[in-house]
């Protein structure tokens, strides 16, 4: 039964996403990794707990799947930033080069997307005498 168990850990690891531009934060390696350590002897690996091991596994896969996502929408794809998705993305790599190429920094541009004001909504400053 660890075989069947190993072999669907397998199938779920190559279906999920890698990304080489989160390096040591990609969530595809790191469950890679895990994989490898749980089954260190393959499919003759004895399982502790079979019931939690399906239900991590259960848990997983839903992931992948998007089910969360296709159960409960979104209106937006935005944040309470009002940042895009692909804004998010940009500020979430480790790839320098994007940051070098737009000048910007994340702090910098958070600042600036919260400190800019319209002229309606600041107030008349009173001439000085």
């Amino acid at each position: 039964m660890s075989a069947t168990r190993y072999r669907r850990f397998l199938k779920l690891c190559e279906e999920w996403p890698r990304y080489e531009s989160k390096k040591g934060q990609d969530l595809g390696t790191f469950l890679r990794q895990r994989v490898a350590a749980a089954f260190r002897e393959g499919e003759n690996t004895q399982i502790s707990d079979p019931e939690k091991c399906d239900q991590m596994y259960e848990s997983l896969a839903r992931i992948n799947s998007n089910f969360y996502r296709q159960r409960f929408p979104r209106l937006r794809d935005t944040s309470f930033t009002g940042i895009t998705v692909e804004e998010c993305k940009v500020f979430l790599t480790d790839n320098t080069q994007c940051m070098d190429a737009e000048k910007k920094g994340l702090w910098k541009t958070l600042m600036k997307r919260f400190t800019s004001k319209s002229p309606e909504d600041s107030p008349e400053k009173a001439p000085e005498k």
